[in-house]
């Protein structure tokens, strides 16, 4: 029997078509030879192997790596000295391009940015235009996002938010807390700008080289706002990890070279306003995200829609769009699995108003955090600590908010979307973690594998199963009192 694989990458489609591709940012999909980019159908390439790096120099955030593995078409890279990420890889972009610009031949660009990854950077003239617009705190920026977004027409008037509940009170913080928590926010923003600046400046060198009309710019995120950060970095345990990289954390220098800044779950529940939670969890506010898609090809007309689309659409409408069949049951020669995903083509043209139907399922699990999707209805476990592990039902297009749970009073399409949950587990293999799991606990378990090795390990653990012995011992041979 033959074993099907995973379906080509999208850039081994569309170079085989006659596209050059190009892609300069993080990768972290593999860095054994085989699964560089430069060998999964990047022609040109600039890439980070790991999680996340400095967006200064070439160096490590988290103390799992020795050094930033970045790889340029399929050898180490050194950084150059002036590096800044967003700025970098537009500047390798608008290079690959460059390179065959006369040729003749389409070309797909794919920029993943560390932008806003941790750690949290920024040049100094973006951060100065954020700094005293977070002063107020997290409380009323969340309600005035709310309020902006309402006024956009990005949700209903009838959206209501819940409390998260790893959101502070900003009135129990010190002075000098929310100055430092204000600035925190400014770098997140003015790493923001610093990368959609860096868009423009690809844009406009498109048009100055007359490519820009027949170029469909496609605008997205993996996630949403990150919780990591802690709520007080300069506080003990936080601080350490740091400092033992060499990072600071002054308020003077914070986002600048040198520096490890973050947002805060407080301020992180503020940008995904008016959603719940962020990301690593499945609430709105971790999974949905902005999908802009642009371009003379599509038309000057602006449109907005709110009809669900999933991550996997995207490749299916890049393949619609330059022309090129999705692989079948076979690829250059092997068994393969079917590309998913759906043509978002009709829906931004306007011929269709959704490309899902009241009856098509997308389910998603995550270290136990579940989702399915159906029509307008999402059926969420988020587990703990921010979770309770109980099943929620909301109508997602009237209550993005996630704040009415609709089982009790819809428990036929509860119980039907937990079949199809059930089912989606089943196809995927979906494997539940480990009983008593915890994210934090893991990262440690894998760091100590990766950096002292198994043997360290079964010591760590066998000690760990001794200890309760231990301590039963030690008590038994203290002297009785009577």
């Amino acid at each position: 029997m033959s074993r099907k694989i995973r379906p080509p990458l999208i850039a081994t489609l569309l170079e085989d078509a006659g596209y050059h591709t190009y892609m300069a940012g993080k990768w972290h999909l593999g860095a054994e030879r085989d699964q560089l980019p430069s060998r999964r159908g990047f022609e040109r390439t600039v890439a980070l192997m790991d999680s996340g790096a400095d967006n200064w120099e070439q160096r490590p955030y988290l103390p799992i790596y020795d050094t930033a593995n970045w790889f340029a078409d399929g050898k180490r890279f050194t950084l150059p000295d002036d590096f800044y990420s967003s700025r970098f890889l537009i500047d390798k972009t608008i290079e690959f391009i460059d390179e065959n610009a006369g040729d003749g031949k389409p070309f797909f660009a794919y920029v993943p940015f560390q932008a806003v990854h941790m750690p949290v950077q920024a040049p100094q003239q973006y951060i100065d235009r954020y700094m005293g617009l977070y002063d107020q705190g997290w409380h009323k920026v969340r309600e005035q996002r709310l309020a902006r977004a309402v006024e956009m027409g990005v949700f209903p008037e009838s959206v209501s938010m819940q409390h998260v509940a790893t959101t502070a009170d900003w009135e129990t913080l010190s002075a000098e807390r929310k100055k430092y928590e204000a600035k925190r926010m400014a770098v997140y923003a003015g790493m923001i700008e610093a990368m959609d600046a860096n868009i423009g400046r690809l844009m406009s060198h498109l048009a100055s080289r007359g490519l820009a009309d027949n170029t469909i710019f496609i605008f997205t995120s993996d996630n949403g706002a990150e919780g990591s950060g802690p709520p007080d970095p300069n506080a003990f345990p936080a601080s350490r990890l740091p400092a033992s990289l060499g990072y600071s954390t002054d308020y003077e220098t914070l986002g600048l070279k040198g520096s490890f800044s973050s947002i805060s779950p407080s301020f992180a529940s503020a940008a995904v306003s008016p959603l719940a939670y962020y990301k690593f969890y499945v609430g709105e506010g971790g999974l949905r995200v902005p999908l802009v898609i642009s371009g003379k090809p599509l038309g000057d007309k602006p449109r907005q829609t709110e009809s669900f689309s999933w991550a996997t659409d995207i490749a299916a409408t890049i393949l619609s769009y330059a022309g090129v069949d999705k692989p079948g049951t076979r690829y250059a020669g092997r068994p393969v699995l079917p590309l998913s995903g759906r043509d978002l083509k009709p829906l931004i043209s306007g011929e269709t108003d959704r490309v899902y139907g009241d009856a098509d399922s997308i389910g998603y699990e995550l270290t136990g955090h579940s989702v399915l999707f159906r029509g307008d209805y999402k059926l969420v476990r988020n587990q703990p600590p921010l979770g309770d592990g109980e099943w929620y039902l909301y109508d997602i297009s009237d209550d993005p908010g996630e704040v009415n749970d609709l089982k009790a009073t819809m428990p036929q399409r509860f119980e039907q979307m937990l079949l199809a949950y059930q089912k989606f587990e089943r196809d995927n293999r979906v494997q539940p973690p480990p009983a008593g799991y915890s994210q934090t606990q893991q990262i440690a378990i894998n760091y100590a594998r990766e950096r002292l090795g198994p043997n360290i390990i079964v010591l760590l653990l066998t000690a760990l199963v001794l200890l309760p012995f231990l301590v039963f011992y030690q008590m038994r041979q203290r002297p009785k009192i009577h």
